[in-house]
């Protein structure tokens, strides 16, 4: 599976765009211009987005990558 087919998915089971999901983040005090906060853990978001969202672990950490820089729309 490509990332950009988890990202699809998550839209699809959650209606959560990266952009929604960028904003959820940044509502959290995640995000610090865009990039998430270094002392923010996988675990901590990976464990909101599946009590907020219903997320599987990897579709998750596929927020994360995103969210992290690691990984973009696209890939």
């Amino acid at each position: 599976m490509s990332f950009q087919a988890y990202l699809d998915t998550i839209k699809e089971r959650t209606g959560q765009s990266p952009d929604d999901l960028r904003a959820y983040a940044t509502a959290r005090g995640y995000l610090d211009g865009g990039t998430l906060k270094p002392e923010v853990k996988a675990a901590t978001l990976t464990a909101d987005l599946k009590r907020d969202f219903g997320l599987g672990h990897g579709h998750a950490m596929a927020v994360y990558a995103l969210l992290k820089g690691i990984r973009k729309e696209g890939d």
